[in-house]
């Protein structure tokens, strides 16, 4: 039996060097981390026992004694915003965890996009080791293939979401389209959902599965049809509202509050009037896509911070409409028809249009409102809303607009009245006593403390993203060269990303050094501005607005004593009153 030797192994013990042999031994002790899909609607339990079988797999005799999984986050979600990972995250500060690596399922499932660039170096700061199937073992810093891998790997998995969504949204259009089909949700007021025909796929239909199709529901489809036509024959939307609480109709919310849990049910407003007079649905027609979600930046400051779903109104080419009818219908095509252009009609002649096309009107500029949500009546809880009287500007609570029988009612006067610029200057006299002999130390020595070491400001963080971008680029072209593209198709790409890359650290270099400040220094911008309370009552209205939102000003006005609690939270944001004040 042949045995084979090392050549390298008597220069090594000289040198005292070791080679380093990556494996898993049995002692070593995992922390699994898995997640369950949201695209698909998998069962948790399945999903988990599958990801944590192929982790065991995976690291073979070692054992897995912790396990983390978020159910029902979606892959972009980064992981400081899901619950278990940032539990896992939070754990790797304790040395008594019980683990020194971190196993995972499949890649693709946990990281998405940049986040594993974002995770990895906190989970190696603590010693702690990352072993990922993808990778066939554990992902090592040091080399640039495995970062390359993983990079790829996030890319991966932010194509296969989209893919998913593009290919369920393709599939729901077709049925829409094609077939009227019900796309699940709440049914509009007016319907009800009932079970259909048996499923069309033969092994859900097997399994006694129905189709939900949209029935008329005898006791709110007239008050529907009773809408359109007050509408039609010339009543608004506010005056609708009124008339249906007026009669004690219950409004959407309250007639079936199980499915709206998020509304208040406190009576008919002309938002859900003008709601129903808008939605196609009630002509029998299956209409799909009139809103669409929207990801938008948590911060736009922080992008690591991940994104946020909006729900946004979809462009007119991307609502679809069902070939033929697909449920009862209230009122006819024709009818909503009418609606629909009473409605352009009267938008066109609104007030506030008017105003646009009066070029003789002074003032056209947009008015601003110190307190614009920040006001709350304390007799109802709601917002005051801002009108102008005179060029003075007042905050008004209104008993019409509750529902009739609200216990509010009971004690709202007729209308509330507070006029703004009692509560702003008290604000300001507040805000410039804070700087004031008395309180000025205290008030110094509070901003020292809430000083942030990190220097991560918002430019630093976009030249390090173009660099972290432009190293990305190079490293695509380099894998494409390796895998046989020619070199000259790739030059001028390469050479452009490796400008950037420069520039961009060139840029990043020359900015200066963020540094605490000193107490001297904090009281020099105390005395350079002066008189705070001038300072603020010379303020512009845009400047003092972005002010009160970002100290979180909360202010509930107790009309019966005649008295305003008001509250501050600041944010953190700097900001301050400015346009040479």
């Amino acid at each position: 039996m042949s045995t084979e030797t090392n050549e390298w192994a008597v220069l090594d013990e000289l040198l005292g060097l070791e080679t380093e042999e990556v494996d898993i031994g049995s002692d070593q002790r995992f922390a699994f981390y898995g997640r369950c899909s949201t695209e698909d609607n998998q069962d948790p339990e399945t999903s988990y026992r599958w990801q944590r079988g192929n982790a065991e797999k995976f690291v073979g005799e070692a054992a897995i004694v912790a396990s983390y999984f978020d159910v029902g986050l979606s892959r972009s979600v980064p992981w400081h915003r899901r619950e278990h990972a940032a539990r896992l995250l939070a754990d790797l500060k304790d040395p008594a965890r019980g683990w020194s690596a971190i196993v995972v399922g499949e890649g693709t499932r946990c990281w998405f996009g940049n986040q594993f660039s974002l995770v990895a170096p906190r989970v190696q700061a603590h010693g702690v080791q990352v072993w990922v199937p993808e990778l066939g073992g554990r992902f090592d810093p040091g080399n640039v293939t495995h970062s390359m891998m993983m990079s790829m790997l996030g890319g991966l998995s932010e194509s296969e979401r989209q893919h998913v969504q593009q290919r369920t949204r393709a599939s729901m259009d077709a049925q829409v389209l094609n077939e009227g089909r019900h796309q699940g949700g709440r049914p509009p007021y007016g319907y009800l959902v009932v079970d259909g025909p048996p499923h069309p796929n033969p092994n859900r239909a097997a399994d006694g599965l129905r189709l939900r199709i949209l029935s008329l529901d005898a006791a709110t489809a007239p008050v529907v049809q009773r809408i359109f036509s007050h509408y039609i024959a010339g009543r608004g939307d506010k005056a609708i509202a009124v008339e249906l609480n007026r009669e004690k109709i219950p409004c959407p919310s309250a007639y079936r509050p199980g499915q709206n849990r998020h509304r208040s049910q406190d009576g008919w407003q002309a938002s859900a009037v003008a709601a129903i007079l808008q939605n196609p649905r009630y002509t029998g027609y299956a209409v799909f896509g009139r809103w669409q979600k929207h990801e938008e930046l948590l911060d736009p400051d922080d992008v690591a911070a991940g994104h946020v779903t909006r729900m946004r109104r979809a462009p007119a080419q991307r609502i679809v409409r069902s070939q033929r009818p697909a449920h009862p219908a209230i009122v006819s095509v024709a009818t909503f028809t009418e609606a629909q252009l009473i409605r352009r009609r009267r938008a066109g002649t609104s007030n506030r249009t008017r105003a646009t096309l009066e070029r003789t009107r002074h003032g056209s500029g947009r008015r601003v409102y110190l307190l614009s949500g920040l006001l709350r009546c304390d007799g109802c809880g709601r917002r005051m809303q801002a009108e102008l009287v005179r060029d003075n500007v007042y905050y008004r609570c209104r008993a019409k607009t509750l529902a009739p029988g609200s216990a509010a009612l009971e004690k709202h006067p007729r209308t509330v009245n507070l006029r703004e610029d009692l509560v702003t200057d008290r604000i300001d006299g507040w805000l410039a006593g804070l700087f004031g002999r008395e309180q000025r130390a205290r008030t110094i020595a509070t901003v020292l403390a809430a000083q942030n070491d990190d220097d991560t400001d918002i430019q630093r963080q976009s030249l390090r993203q173009r660099v972290l971008d432009a190293e990305s680029r190079l490293a695509r072209h380099l894998t494409a060269i390796e895998a046989g593209v020619d070199p000259q198709a790739l030059v001028a790409a390469m050479n452009a990303a490796q400008a950037e890359k420069a520039a961009a650290e060139a840029e990043l270099n020359q900015l200066p050094k963020a540094r605490r400040f000193t107490e001297t220094e904090v009281r020099k911008l105390v005395d350079a501005l002066g008189d705070i309370g001038a300072v603020l009552t010379a303020g512009h209205p845009t400047d003092k607005a972005q002010l009160y939102q970002s100290l979180g000003l909360q202010a509930r006005y107790q009309h019966i004593c005649n008295r305003i609690i008001v509250g501050a939270t600041p944010c953190g944001v700097s900001t301050g009153v400015r346009r040479g004040t």
